[in-house]
């Protein structure tokens, strides 16, 4: 089994215990495929959810770049859904996780 598929079998795992959402496997491996290299590295494989920078990145690279949102308050609004559904208390939100749980809320998953 290779680093990538163990990282997310570790995904599906944490969606089911932390999140309580059964993974959709297809469109787990595509967006953590997505993710690149950023997976592998323990800073950038992961998400704080306090950080108002890295929400920014969040909201400005992948929502409104790679999934074609519009920018607006739905957006900060589904990422706070989110990052509660994650748990305020979970300090390891794996970004491949996040990004998962974005494309299933904005019902983005034809982009993958």
């Amino acid at each position: 089994m290779s680093k990538r598929d163990e990282l997310i079998v570790k995904y599906a795992a944490d969606l089911k215990d932390k999140c309580g959402v059964t993974a959709d496997m297809d469109l787990l491996t595509k967006v953590t495929i997505g993710c690149g290299p950023s997976i592998y590295n323990a800073d950038s494989s992961t998400v704080s959810s306090s950080d108002i920078s890295e929400l920014t990145t969040v909201k400005n690279n992948f929502l409104i770049k790679k999934l074609g949102l519009s920018d607006g308050a739905d957006l900060d609004q589904g990422i706070a859904e989110v990052m509660a559904q994650y748990g305020k208390t979970n300090r390891s939100k794996y970004r491949a996780v996040v990004y998962y749980l974005l494309t299933k809320h904005f019902g983005k998953e034809s982009v993958y």
